[in-house]
């Protein structure tokens, strides 16, 4: 399975078949710091993926108003 990661940038491929939490705590990702994409669609830590899927994760960043 590929994910991308973003900031920075990267590609990486990893065995697929598992909880998404599961691939973060191998890519050493903390579930709580990112938000995880499939197929144009927000995913959460307990659904799983297949060998087939391609995940883009991305940091959560948050702003304030003044």
């Amino acid at each position: 399975m590929k994910v991308t990661l973003r900031n920075p940038d990267r590609e990486v491929d990893v065995p697929g078949g598992r909880a998404i939490r599961e691939v973060l705590d191998e890519l050493g990702v903390s579930a709580d710091t990112v938000l995880v994409i499939r197929d144009g669609e927000l995913v959460t830590r307990h659904d799983h993926v297949a060998e087939s899927d391609q995940l883009e994760v991305r940091p959560v960043i948050s702003g304030g108003g003044p």
